[in-house]
């Protein structure tokens, strides 16, 4: 497929940018939730708002009373997201954890909720300071007619605000996937600050029970659709990183346009005009290996892993280029809190992390191509 937009999709594109530019911006989100101390990080108003435009239920299918639109529809919210560092649900929730519950008897349960923008979930897949979810070591043992859950996971986003977490754990038959309600019995929450100032969670599981109702998908098969939930986080988070990259050049670019220095705009020096331009080419790569990922997930492709790895890396590096020249760009003045470029770099910083920074997944490309 063309690595372009078609006519519906630049009118969602339009849609979203007028809305998070607006009520999403970082004036009226991100810095007035921190600033009032907000155990959760991030404003239901919105929320809610995302709902009545039909955004929380872009991935859910038409049946189940959503739009039925892909995961490239997905991004393109994504992207506006980023470009304004808008704290919001909507990755984990009306991305990842969608995947997660489609087409199970989970989503009849949960999908009104989270098109009405009252419900917000989580995923809870790591265990450590790293995203390894190739090393689950949660258990899952067999209790009465379901499960008994021990174990802790590290970096749950939105864990402390979630109706619905998704739970990774390892049965004696292999990986399998929980839905765990909050006020489950065993569960204890402890919210954390994380460096972009969103509330991320540690969650201890002292033996939770759940019934065997709350596995997704089958017993032991859990990594097949953990595998399909990450390709979903893994290709939306390339596509925020995109946006945030793409603010932070554009930010950046208008400061080079009016800081003066000895006499001349600071913009008119080649080595800054080299160093944009290589960004920007940078950037562009990232949307458009962002773009080929959701593309191929959408279509079903084999080659689609692959390419969710490739985007993840390279929006990765790309957002972290940016946010990094853009503080150097505005030299001192870029390390105040005043100016926005430096939540820019932080939000980078989570996101990097967030389902697998740059390293992890060049190993993982590598790994699947035999080398």
């Amino acid at each position: 497929m063309p690595l372009y937009l078609t006519d519906d999709q630049v009118m969602l594109r339009d849609t979203a940018r007028q809305l998070m530019a607006d009520e999403g911006s970082i004036a009226n989100q991100l810095r007035k939730y921190r600033d009032m101390g907000c155990s959760d990080g991030f404003g239901h108003g919105l929320w809610k708002q995302l709902a009545e435009l039909g955004f929380t239920g872009i991935r859910i299918g038409e049946a189940d009373g959503g739009l039925g639109l892909g995961h490239v529809e997905a991004g393109i919210v994504l992207e506006e997201i980023g470009r304004n560092l808008t704290p919001s649900p909507f990755l984990v929730t009306a991305v990842a954890v969608v995947e997660a519950l489609t087409g199970t008897p989970h989503a009849q349960r949960w999908f009104p909720g989270i098109l009405a923008g009252d419900t917000v979930a989580a995923l809870a897949v790591d265990e450590g300071p790293k995203h390894r979810p190739e090393t689950i070591a949660m258990r899952a043992e067999r209790a009465g007619n379901g499960f008994r859950l021990t174990g802790r996971k590290q970096f749950v986003v939105q864990g402390a605000s979630a109706d619905l977490i998704v739970v990774a754990a390892r049965a004696p038959e292999g990986v399998t996937l929980f839905a765990v309600e909050k006020d489950a019995r065993g569960l204890e929450v402890e919210g954390a600050r994380l460096v972009d100032s969103s509330i991320g969670a540690r969650l201890d599981f002292q033996g939770v029970e759940v019934d065997s109702d709350a596995v997704i998908g089958e017993v032991g098969g859990g990594d097949a659709v953990l595998a399909r939930v990450l390709n979903a986080g893994r290709a939306g988070a390339a596509s925020e990183m995109v946006g945030l990259g793409s603010a932070a050049m554009a930010m950046t670019v208008d400061y080079l346009r009016q800081r003066k220095q000895f006499g001349k705009l600071i913009g008119e020096f080649q080595a800054l005009q080299h160093r944009a331009a290589h960004l920007y080419s940078e950037l562009e790569i990232a949307r458009s290996a962002a773009l080929k990922a959701q593309q191929l997930l959408d279509e079903g492709s084999e080659e689609a892993e692959a390419m969710v790895s490739v985007a993840k890396a390279k929006a990765g590096r790309a957002s972290t280029l940016a946010g990094q020249e853009g503080i150097q760009m505005h030299g001192g003045i870029g390390m105040t809190d005043e100016y926005d470029i430096g939540l820019y770099m932080k939000r980078d910083r989570a996101l990097n992390e967030l389902f697998g920074d740059p390293n992890y997944h060049a190993d993982r490309l590598a790994r699947m191509k035999g080398y």
